[in-house]
């Protein structure tokens, strides 16, 4: 770690006119939250979770949440913030997590972003992030009905016809984003992707990335002010670390926890019951599957959102 605080330092003595911040990103099991902890406490700063999962109070196996033991005294905000029952959109993230950025930095902090929601990364990190993103509650409620009648797919296939580029960077089952970007396509004739390149950075950003397979022999990319940490060379070497983490997953509780989370929470429209981890749950539980595939199936599918995540985040790269 030693030459990623070389690299922190030269960025911090660099004269800018705006505030600095620290982003950690990357897909699952890449290692940014030991890399967190490790920054924040050089730092003496604090951490801004953007885990669009973490937010969700009693998923604590399931979302490989931090305990207060690996903390190490650091503090934490977006994590254990409402129950699995709440509708959370990313601009309700955006509202709270800006103010906890105002916080630290009225505290003489520089703020740590550590996670791999690439939706909730974008919006803190660029300038008038939502300022074109208009809400039509009659198109949204028209949208939910057929999602009810017709399912997910019916929905995202709409997005795929409208925007196949962004909708590719989705997973039919991802319901919220799928129908909000239909909205804003639909509004503003703009994908996404298009809000994404016509953004400024709001901070001077230092980027940490914790694994990209097309730069590991990369240690610092000056003009865009990445620092790659090479946790892993190869793309097989990460797969294999989530193999490792989903059958971890399984040792310490995650079907009692989906279980729990069943009895006093469930209801068929939650959208936290169709992530990855708890959806390939439910054949397990109704007798359809072994306890083997349905690990393995987590596993699949984990290493499948990875590279969804890699592409998504690569555009911090460009």
């Amino acid at each position: 770690m030693n030459e990623l605080f070389k690299y922190l330092d030269d960025f911090l003595a660099k004269k800018s006119d705006k505030k600095k911040l620290v982003v950690i990103y990357g897909p699952t099991a890449s290692g940014k939250t030991a890399v967190s902890i490790d920054v924040a406490k050089y730092l003496n700063s604090e951490i801004i979770s953007t885990d669009s999962r973490q937010i969700y109070r009693f998923m604590d196996v399931w979302t490989g949440k931090i305990t207060q033991e690996e903390t190490k005294g650091i503090v934490h905000h977006m994590i254990d913030i409402i129950n699995p029952n709440e509708y959370y959109s990313v601009w309700d993230y955006n509202i709270e997590a800006n103010k906890n950025i105002s916080d630290i930095f009225d505290s003489w902090k520089i703020p740590v972003l550590a996670g791999w929601t690439g939706l909730y990364i974008d919006s803190l990190i660029y300038d008038n992030f939502t300022s074109k993103a208009p809400r039509d509650e009659n198109l949204r409620n028209q949208l939910e009905a057929e999602r009810l009648e017709f399912g997910n797919e019916y929905i995202y296939k709409k997005l795929q016809e409208i925007d196949p580029k962004y909708a590719s960077e989705l997973h039919p089952n991802n319901y919220m984003y799928v129908m909000r970007w239909i909205e804003v396509k639909m509004l503003t004739g703009l994908s996404k992707l298009d809000f994404v390149t016509e953004k400024s950075l709001a901070y001077d950003v230092f980027f940490i990335n914790s694994f990209s397979w097309d730069n590991w022999d990369i240690v610092y990319d000056t003009i865009r002010q990445i620092f790659f940490l090479n946790n892993f060379k190869t793309r097989e070497d990460l797969y294999k670390n989530i193999d490792k983490r989903v059958s971890w997953m399984f040792e310490n509780g995650l079907l009692d926890e989906f279980k729990w989370l069943l009895e006093k929470w469930y209801k068929k429209e939650d959208f936290w019951l169709n992530s990855i981890g708890y959806r390939e749950l439910f054949d397990y539980i109704e007798w359809k599957t072994s306890l083997d595939e349905t690990i393995a199936l987590v596993q699949k599918n984990s290493r499948n959102y990875a590279k969804r995540q890699l592409t998504w985040m690569r555009r911090y790269e460009k």
